[in-house]
């Protein structure tokens, strides 16, 4: 239903039908006029004076950059009053980086909207939850759900789309820059009564599902029930806010999209760019309209850690299954951290080539040279605000440089599918943090720590949402499954039942799609599948311990008991220390049912617990041996055409590190010396595949 809404909403704002405006997203044969992978930077030349473009682009193309970001914070510039429109310097800037062999992503300049706008129209201002409107001068300053913005924010994407949609220079198209933030001014009050509505039908439905009786909230009418996104609320509303904001920013992105296609041509891609593990929509329902997906890929604290960074490239490529840019990356450093330490020397270069390894095909930086004032003075660019490079200046060229020299290799690569799918519920996630029950239950940290021993092993992993096709994939994981409605339960049980191999994360299956609990106990309608139910769960202040087919381990945080309802079901691990709830109680189970199993985890394990977890998962789900199995600390990633593979490795340890490679096969790139890799090195192998 939300779906339609969002096609039916974008098509209406300018005439285009409901096919027309979300077709070209389910193309997956479109090309792209860039060669991958690139590299690029965000370059503002409305804040300098064009005398100083020339020496700015040579420098671009010094440092290999091959592309550049303009326009998402220029609509100041772009219509400096209402319906009088200058395109003159961005013509001249587009046409100056043209003539350096640089293409452009022009950004819909929708974040940051113009003074005359907020004047003339001050209901257009966001209003926070506690009732504070914010004002000018900052960005994301407006309301999602306000229809007066949304008409100036489709006019301004409609006339860049007429001017540029065909130039050749201009690759793709950024709608508005890192959406997300909600309000609650009056409209969207309005919207959220006519989406409950048009979401229950009836007041009499709402208040069932919700059940209202509880510390009498029953409500009478559907402008009766408060707009929150936090605070001792009914569960269930908590969750249709996350799902409300979902609807209106998928609708916000359509609308600009619809706009841009209306004008522009098949070469040229339509995407926004997300923010890591951003929580305040669905990512899946915003991206359904899109062509690619893009993220902006940063590391305040200068300390990357290379597993939970590869876990979120693999998820921004699951939201449309193909390959994705990476919109931001930071120069060494950002501002806005806790402490905005530098990266250290190679770790840049080692981040550009992750991100390529997991689907890439273009880093951007943000951004190419510092502002005088502004605030983000202080953030990390390429070259200084007296436009001499910065130390990163040449980490950077030289990457953008290995870019080149890869591309003839690496262009119309994808990433082959895994074995494993990873599932990542948004919502399951919204329903645990609004209720966590344990201020240490973090299940992005549960997911991260899923990911990471397969992820050391060699494997490669698919993030995919609830609803994905799982044919194909022998092993698929679910921590923190905490939703599982009737449809998502029948698909899990037509996969297991088939031959794959299920494996459920704590707190798995305990509600339902209202945020309900089930009638039956976790995991809810799997528990019949799984011939065992949880028999209650415990928050620990204190570790507990079990014994189980991945070896001893400490269970941290969280702790459920099982019991069996099946004579079949299995029982693979016992607690053997912790609370006397917990001591010769079950932990972990299994049960084979058609011609897989499915098995269920009912603790938060320690790192050596999960390790071994997964090594014995691996070989339950007889996974195919990863072609190079790496020492700790190399990550190996693969890239792969009709005719060859190319394993991409990268070293992030701070000491070199002995490869056993395939004897088949050849370096191409990089710095493999006699199956070694210095520190923070990188080398590309490359395999022809068997014809």
């Amino acid at each position: 239903m939300i779906r339609s809404i969002v096609a039916a909403f974008a098509a209406s704002l300018i005439g285009l039908t409901p096919a027309n405006a979300t077709t070209r997203a389910r193309d997956e044969s479109l090309s792209f006029a860039i060669q991958a992978p690139a590299t690029g930077a965000s370059w503002y030349p409305e804040q300098w004076p064009e005398a100083q473009w020339e020496s700015d682009l040579a420098l671009m193309r010094r440092a290999n950059i091959t592309v550049v970001r303009v326009g998402e914070f220029a609509w100041a510039r772009l219509e400096p009053g209402d319906g009088r429109f200058d395109f003159g310097w961005l013509d001249r800037a587009i046409a100056a980086a043209a003539r350096h062999g640089i293409r452009v992503v022009i950004g819909t300049p929708t974040a940051a909207p113009p003074v005359w706008l907020s004047e003339a129209h001050p209901d257009i201002l966001r209003v926070n939850e506690d009732g504070s409107i914010e004002g000018h001068g900052e960005r994301r300053q407006f309301s999602f759900a306000s229809a007066t913005y949304r008409r100036y924010a489709v006019r301004i994407a409609d006339e860049l789309a007429r001017r540029y949609g065909h130039n050749p220079a201009v690759v793709g198209w950024q709608i508005d820059n890192e959406i997300g933030v909600p309000s609650f001014d009056r409209e969207a009050k309005a919207r959220w009564a006519k989406w409950l509505s048009g979401r229950y039908g009836t007041i009499d439905a709402l208040n069932r599902r919700w059940t209202t009786e509880y510390w009498s909230q029953r409500y009478e009418r559907f402008d009766q029930i408060p707009l929150k996104s936090r605070g001792p609320q009914n569960p269930a509303l908590l969750l249709d806010f996350r799902r409300f904001a979902s609807a209106l920013w998928a609708e916000y992105v359509a609308a600009q999209a619809a706009a841009i296609r209306a004008h522009a041509d098949r070469r040229q891609f339509v995407t926004t760019n997300s923010t890591a593990w951003n929580n305040n929509f669905d990512q899946f329902l915003v991206h359904e309209v899109l062509d690619i997906a893009a993220w902006d890929d940063y590391v305040p604290n200068g300390r990357p850690d290379w597993a939970a960074n590869a876990l979120h490239h693999d998820l921004v490529r699951g939201y449309k299954s193909r390959n994705f840019w990476v919109m931001e990356a930071q120069p060494g450093r950002v501002d806005w951290g806790a402490l905005n330490r530098s990266l250290e020397p190679g770790q840049v270069r080692e981040i550009a080539w992750q991100a390529v390894g997991h689907g890439g095909d273009a880093v951007i930086y943000w951004q190419w040279r510092s502002a005088f004032n502004g605030q983000e003075q202080y953030h990390g660019t390429l070259i200084g605000p007296d436009g001499e490079p910065m130390p990163i200046y040449d980490e950077i060229a030289r990457t953008g440089e290995e870019f080149a020299r890869a591309a003839p290799h690496l262009a119309g690569t994808t990433v082959p599918r895994a074995e494993i799918a990873l599932i990542y519920s948004q919502e399951s996630r919204w329903a645990i943090e609004n209720e966590r029950h344990s201020r240490d239950y973090d299940p992005v940290a549960v997911l991260k720590d899923w990911y990471r021993p397969f992820a050391a092993k060699g494997y490669r992993i698919d993030v995919v949402p609830p609803g994905a096709d799982l044919t194909g994939y022998r092993l698929v994981l679910a921590p923190n499954l905490n939703l599982i409605d009737e449809s998502v339960a029948e698909r899990l049980s037509t996969y297991v039942r088939g031959g794959g191999q299920l494996m459920l994360g704590p707190r798995s299956g305990m509600k339902d799609a209202d945020n309900a609990l089930w009638r039956q106990r976790q995991p809810g309608p799997l528990s019949a599948l799984l011939g065992m139910q949880v028999e209650y769960y415990y928050p620990l202040d204190e570790s507990a311990a079990i014994t189980g087919p991945g070896g001893p381990a400490t269970v941290l945080t969280w702790a459920e008991v099982l019991r069996p309802i099946a004579p079949d079901a299995e029982i693979l691990a016992r607690y053997t220390g912790g609370s006397g709830w917990l001591v010769g109680r079950p932990a972990i189970g299994a049960r084979r049912a058609g011609r897989g199993s499915i098995i269920y985890v009912g603790a938060i394990l320690d790192t050596n617990g999960q390790n071994g977890l997964s090594i014995w998962m691996a070989a339950r789900a007889a996974l195919s041996t990863p072609v190079i199995e790496p020492p700790a600390g190399v990550e190996v990633m693969e890239r792969c055409n009709a005719r060859t593979r190319y394993l991409i490795l990268i070293n992030h340890n701070d000491q070199p590190a002995r490869i056993d490679l395939p004897t088949k096969g050849r370096a191409i790139l990089g710095e493999l010396r006699e199956n070694e890799l210095p520190a923070h090195g990188v080398g590309i192998w490359a395999i022809s595949r068997e014809r």
